[in-house]
């Protein structure tokens, strides 16, 4: 997937303040093996590193090009590592600490995965996950409707890409049967104030529209972003618009 930093990047104090929330469940552990799912261009990981001067940090990611500027940040305490986190997880290696910020949205069978996740964590390990709501953000429900309309049903060949993201309910009951005490489950608004309809187009294109994007070619892909932008419009009529971006923080400690 041809992840663009500079795109994605262009809200970054927006994706920011999740990751902070996220962070300020984090208990300081001498020694702390800790591994980032899903770093980016590793800038919250030495964030992290940083904060956690006593714990050893590694971030792992799968896109090549959001790695490559994550090099001029590695310390004696913080590496990256390409790798996606279904490989991370056959590696079977045990961590004290594993976080995630906005990345395991790309991750399918949530039930599974985070089950497999958990085994991972050694005694006290902590586990803290961000994700968006995906199945109940606007730009998302727009995208999919969209993509499940012809012609671009057919230009797609059908591929839609569902979320994984599951309920409160069931997340609580993921973490609690991974042996997970302390359990903080927060769903959370992050609003995002725009002036025009290309700033949340912006916003998603760096993020779940790729998959949409990378598909098509052409005149396909020009009549797709021009009516996907004519959906935005249609649904935020009035102009500054506020999107209401929900998120879903997730924390926990291995009993």
């Amino acid at each position: 997937m041809p992840w663009n930093p500079e795109i994605y990047n262009k809200f970054k104090n927006i994706r920011y303040q999740p990751f902070y929330d996220l962070a300020d469940f984090i208990e300081s552990v001498n020694g702390m093996k800790a591994i980032d799912l899903g770093c980016g261009t590793g800038e919250q990981t030495a964030i992290l590193a940083d904060k956690f001067k006593e714990a050893d940090f590694l971030g792992v990611d799968s896109s090549a090009e959001m790695l490559e500027q994550s090099k001029a940040l590695e310390t004696d305490n913080l590496h990256f590592r390409k790798a996606t986190t279904e490989e991370t997880i056959a590696s079977a290696e045990k961590w004290d600490l594993i976080f995630s910020n906005a990345a395991l949205q790309w991750s399918d069978n949530h039930e599974i995965l985070f089950a497999k996740l958990l085994k991972l964590l050694n005694s006290k390990g902590q586990f803290a996950v961000q994700m968006p709501v995906q199945p109940e953000n606007k730009l998302n429900t727009i995208l999919l409707e969209l993509v499940n309309e012809e012609p671009f049903k057919t230009y797609l060949n059908g591929f839609t890409r569902d979320s994984p993201v599951l309920s409160i309910d069931e997340y609580a009951q993921t973490l609690f049967d991974g042996g997970l005490e302390d359990i903080q489950i927060l769903q959370k608004v992050y609003p995002i104030i725009a002036n025009d309809h290309d700033t949340l187009y912006n916003f998603i294109s760096g993020s779940a529209l790729i998959p949409y994007i990378e598909r098509l070619k052409g005149e396909e892909q020009a009549l797709f972003i021009k009516t996907y932008k004519e959906r935005i419009a249609e649904n935020f009529p009035k102009l500054p618009a506020i999107y209401s971006f929900k998120r879903l923080l997730l924390y926990g400690k291995k009993g």
